[in-house]
């Protein structure tokens, strides 16, 4: 109901006004994009010609950008030069638009945690089934990855500076990395995220919702690193407690799922068949 008591509220004041007023207007009131839908319902004596002229001449300079079919960003003169605003700061807008759950996860989760100085034109979202396309534009590459569900109590809500986004808790952040390893440089990259997640890692939401949503494989490899290779004994006694409480069973799996297993020794405690040697950088 926000959303069209805005639109309406601006053609009350103003129906002359044009394009660029309107994204002025949009902006005086946080909005940092807008819907095709939204557009047309702001100017209803227009044509859709006449819209999408105005689109274009937008476009050209440097002030709009279509960063999916039908949906728009409003480029700021700070962001002129980049030609692109910071995901965070669109993220969630489009996401709902598109009627997708969703977080923000993987090293861009693990950046807003204070961890993982990851590369700024690259983006990580877990989002739900059909798969997204990834979104390539002006050097900006979001990844998306799909689950079957979206578990709101292992999320956080982050403020930005245009509103508010999803993302994934220290805990989640750090089993996602693992299970999506090769989507961010391996298990040493992991495990050097992993070191700095650590101090804002809390035993206390290993919860049972953590534990089943997550693979047990992935709680594995998960222990074996935090307990093993981050040396947080404290961190993985609890995991494994947690494990054991929740009934989950372990079975030998190897730390790298692509490597050869044959001729390496398990760990006992979380019967993990160490077949990559990882060690932290200096």
């Amino acid at each position: 109901m926000v959303f069209y008591a805005k639109i309406y509220t601006y053609r009350s004041m103003d129906t002359s006004k044009n394009l660029e007023d309107w994204m002025e207007w949009l902006q005086s009131r946080g909005r940092s994009a807008f819907s095709w839908e939204e557009l047309k319902a702001a100017f209803p004596s227009h044509s859709e010609t006449a819209i999408r002229r105005s689109l274009d001449r937008q476009m050209e300079k440097g002030k709009l950008v279509s960063i999916h079919h039908h949906y728009y960003l409003i480029i700021p003169p700070p962001y002129y030069s980049r030609g692109i605003l910071p995901p965070a700061l669109f993220i969630d807008g489009l996401l709902t638009y598109l009627g997708r759950p969703y977080y923000v996860g993987l090293l861009s989760a693990a950046a807003l945690h204070g961890a993982a100085h990851q590369q700024p034109q690259e983006f990580f979202v877990v989002t739900s089934y059909p798969v997204l396309r990834p979104t390539q534009k002006k050097g900006l590459k979001i990844h998306y990855l799909s689950k079957k569900e979206i578990p709101e109590s292992l999320l956080e809500r982050r403020k930005t500076e245009t509103g508010y986004l999803w993302c994934s808790s220290p805990e989640l952040t750090g089993a996602d990395l693992i299970l999506y390893e090769r989507w961010v440089g391996g298990l040493a990259r992991v495990a050097q995220v992993l070191s700095e997640l650590a101090e804002v890692m809390d035993t206390k939401r290993l919860s049972f919702d953590l534990l089943h949503y997550l693979p047990v494989a992935v709680l594995q490899r998960f222990g074996y690193l935090m307990e093993r290779v981050i040396g947080d004994a404290e961190f993985a006694a609890s995991l494994f407690d947690r494990c054991r409480q929740a009934g989950l069973t372990f079975f030998r799996i190897p730390l790298h799922p692509s490597l050869p297993t044959k001729g390496f020794s398990s760990d006992a405690r979380w019967k993990v068949i160490v077949n990559v040697e990882i060690a932290l950088e200096e």
